[in-house]
């Protein structure tokens, strides 16, 4: 949110602001990957957590893929959770559950429960929202509007759905954010076979001269590329060859979810 916080260092000194407010003696968990950024009261406890950093106080390991599921060891201090099973997918969410049993760990949660309730987890609406799986077509929803996110959102499909084309639409959520991030987002969208990108969401914004998804699209190196309206989608894909679809943001393209839902139901 560049357009609000303006720089990095302003990102970082609201998070360490965030910290401060902690009461004495209590307790932060940060991602292991911003121990170096977040500096923590001396007289709070700090815990980091990761996915598979052995160095953090909570992670996951003999991490592996079966019948589309995660399956993993978890490793908590003086605790050891084995062979949990966890049926929401994609690496994203799997370290963000590290994170949620951490703190159920804290809280005094039983292993026994946690391991209950990770395997019974469902997710939530536009988080690798599964919404088709059929003959083969898998259609997925997924509310990633940040570089990172894409990334992430896709190599867990990859990792999912091996071997299988990808065809992710993509709908960009900003005007400054594009222009802040449009290289970032077309090699992230270059991790798809194949790229249908929308018009920008103006969402709070008003338009920016000469920013429109085109800085997108004109960085994509994968020549599979397609440019189309909102009101176009369904009309593209009725020509295309589906294995997997992606749609991919935070703006009115989740009005494509229900359509897009529809078509596949009554095709196959």
């Amino acid at each position: 949110h560049l357009d609000i916080y303006h720089n990095f260092a302003n990102i970082t000194d609201a998070f360490e602001q965030f910290v401060a407010n902690t009461k004495d003696k209590g307790i932060v968990l940060l991602n292991k990957k911003v121990s170096t950024l977040i500096k923590v009261p001396e007289n709070i406890s700090t815990y980091y957590y990761s996915i598979d950093d052995t160095e953090a106080h909570f992670f996951a390991s003999n991490i592996h893929i079966s019948d589309n599921k995660f399956h993993f060891d978890f490793h908590a201090p003086e605790i050891e959770i084995k062979d949990v099973c966890m049926s929401y997918p994609g690496r994203v969410n799997l370290e963000n559950m590290i994170a949620a049993m951490a703190v159920a760990i804290m809280q005094g949660a039983s292993p026994q429960n946690i391991k209950k309730s990770v395997s019974e987890y469902k997710g939530v609406v536009r988080r690798f929202d599964v919404q088709f799986k059929a003959n083969n077509i898998v259609y997925i929803d997924d509310y990633a509007h940040h570089p990172s996110e894409l990334e992430a959102t896709i190599k867990s499909i990859r990792e999912l759905y091996q071997n299988r084309k990808i065809t992710g639409i993509f709908q960009p959520h900003l005007f400054s954010r594009t222009n802040d991030f449009a290289l970032q987002f077309a090699q992230s969208l270059d991790l798809l076979d194949e790229v249908i990108l929308l018009d920008i969401y103006p969402a709070r914004e008003k338009p920016i001269e000469g920013v429109t998804s085109d800085i997108i699209f004109n960085k994509i190196s994968n020549p599979n590329k397609t440019k189309v309206q909102l009101n176009g989608v369904l009309q593209l894909l009725q020509n295309r060859n589906i294995e997997v679809l992606l749609t991919l943001g935070a703006g009115n393209i989740d009005t494509l979810v229900s359509p897009i839902t529809q078509f596949f139901r009554s095709k196959y």
